[in-house]
């Protein structure tokens, strides 16, 4: 069962204020002669502190607590999929796995999330993959039955499941980058590491951005108006 840790509200403190006047915000807009609708507009979490979570999971066929905060020092992958026991999600769930080893390679860790209870994840992933299971993983599923961490991370619908968001956490628990999926369509592995691997090197040159497409070994640019000019003369 997940619990929003108190030390996340204690991490974002400074900026609380901030934030919750722009999450609150009322957005009205014309839908129709016959009135209008609210739509509640949420802050975006790049660039600030990733919630904090402590929740069971399972991993290695065994239950476990987890938390956020204790992958501190360590790039995270943090991916939401909607249900245990459905059709894209483990194409997803077992991409990542398979593929665990680069990720772990550039000092980065994988959790995936789902509203589901740590006992409907162990008997998923005692499904053998032949039959639409999971089979072993090399990365811990986080179970958010309270479903307080999918509300945290912006991704939690109305039916009370949660959308296809992934977020690229940092070293220092900000949150770097943030896609989300609609649930029909699933995510790339390749996509995901190319990102994370845009992430660190800018992180580990500073004067220095990512162009479209980047990948490593690709030239970069100096983001600013003279310098700049060397890359698209090169291109």
């Amino acid at each position: 069962m997940a619990t929003l840790m108190s030390s996340s509200r204690a991490s974002s403190m400074a900026t609380g204020s901030r934030r919750m006047a722009s999450s609150r915000a009322i957005i009205n807009r014309n839908v129709s002669r016959r009135g209008t609708v609210s739509v509640q507009a949420q802050a975006p979490l790049v660039g600030s502190k990733a919630p904090d979570f402590k929740a069971q999971a399972v991993f290695d066929q065994e239950f476990l607590e987890v938390s956020l905060s204790q992958y501190r020092g360590k790039y995270v992958v943090l991916f939401f999929y909607p249900l245990d026991f459905t059709f894209v999600c483990p194409t997803e769930i077992t991409a990542f796995s398979d593929r665990h080893a680069e990720f772990k390679a550039i000092n980065t860790e994988v959790l995936a999330v789902s509203v589901d209870s740590q006992f409907t994840h162990l008997a998923w992933i005692q499904t053998d993959r032949k039959e639409g299971g999971l089979g072993d993983l090399a990365y811990p599923l986080v179970a958010d039955l309270k479903k307080e961490i999918s509300q945290a991370y912006g991704v939690l619908t109305d039916e009370g499941i949660a959308l296809r968001g992934l977020f690229i956490i940092d070293r220092e628990g900000v949150v770097q980058h943030a896609t989300i999926n609609n649930l029909a369509f699933g995510r790339s592995v390749d996509e995901t590491k190319r990102v994370l691997q845009a992430i660190q090197y800018v992180q580990a040159n500073p004067d220095e951005v990512c162009p479209a497409g980047w990948k490593p070994g690709d030239k970069t640019m100096n983001p600013t108006p003279a310098k700049s000019k060397d890359y698209f003369k090169a291109i």
